[in-house]
């Protein structure tokens, strides 16, 4: 199997030589057929049986389709990956996995969002008509979320400022701990947002490294073939632009994606905010209560 591969291989490069040097020499060719044409025809004395065939000769080469047949290449994309320089393929495989990335970004993060959003709508929902923290509590249950977050941080802070009859001081502690869990809490929805980011911002330019790397070598090949056809500088110069064409793919979803993030995840985090304000109007609730019931208890004695 190996061996038949070789020769598989050998043959192809034999094919690949002689093609290469029949359309060196059908170029030749077609640069020497006006000269010919242009000097004049030398005067014949008598009827010559080979002049036909003489004077049919030149009108055989110069045919354009048989000459241009050979050198046509097929410009879809896929055969221009595959005949462009490394460097480029290098830079278009980056883009492309920096999309195949954006679109998983884009997908995680929007059924994140929508779960988050839902349940922490729910839970206000459901301590909305809570008077105290230990309701609260227990109204949410044993469901994990920033809510029930918020109010463990209020118990603590009573539980731990019990005996202080100052209620600013326990508030203020309680909001600087609610404050720290918001932060916490904006970090870990926002993770993954930085990405779309960079790839926004320097996606176009990785493409652009790419088009600038290819068109370089598509007139480093024009110098050395020594000829400005179209046909033969149109390829090359496709291919690099290829490059730029990846690059706007990787960058313009990643753009949109992030802007449409950045709304959702600001209207979430206003979602913490309302959960943060409950429950700091239940921890006073709690301290006043407490308080009503020390002064009753002095009255009384």
């Amino acid at each position: 199997m190996f061996r038949m591969v070789l020769k598989l291989l050998a043959a192809s490069i034999v094919v690949a030589f002689a093609s290469v040097a029949l359309a060196q020499q059908q170029t030749v060719a077609q640069a020497q057929s006006p000269a010919a044409m242009a000097q004049p025809a030398a005067p014949s004395s008598a009827p010559v049986a080979t002049a036909p065939s003489a004077t049919a000769a030149p009108a055989d080469i110069v045919t354009p389709p048989r000459t241009a047949a050979p050198m046509l290449r097929e410009l879809s994309p896929w055969s221009m990956f595959l005949s462009a320089d490394i460097l480029v393929k290098a830079v278009m495989v980056g883009l492309a996995f920096a999309s195949l990335l954006t679109w998983t970004i884009f997908i995680a993060k929007s059924i994140e969002l929508s779960l988050v959003q839902r349940g922490l709508r729910a839970a206000l929902g459901r301590i909305s008509d809570a008077r105290s923290l230990a309701d609260a509590q227990f109204a949410l249950g044993a469901k994990d979320s920033v809510l029930s977050a918020l109010l463990a941080a209020a118990m603590r802070e009573a539980r731990l400022s019990a005996g202080i009859s100052s209620d600013a001081g326990v508030k203020e502690r309680a909001a600087s701990s609610f404050a720290e869990i918001a932060r916490a809490e904006a970090r870990r929805i926002r993770l993954g947002m930085g990405l779309l980011a960079t790839i926004g911002a320097t996606a176009p330019f990785v493409g652009l490294f790419g088009t600038v790397w290819g068109i370089m070598n598509s007139f480093i090949g024009i110098s050395k073939s020594q000829t400005t056809n179209l046909a033969v500088v149109a390829p090359g110069i496709a291919e690099a632009l290829l490059a730029t064409a990846f690059g706007l793919a990787a960058a313009i979803p990643a753009v949109i994606i992030y802007n449409h993030f950045a709304r959702v995840t600001k209207s979430y985090l206003e979602l913490v905010s309302r959960s943060s304000g409950a429950a700091g109007r239940l921890l006073s609730r709690d301290l006043d209560r407490t308080h009503v019931g020390g002064s009753h208890s002095r009255a009384a004695e």
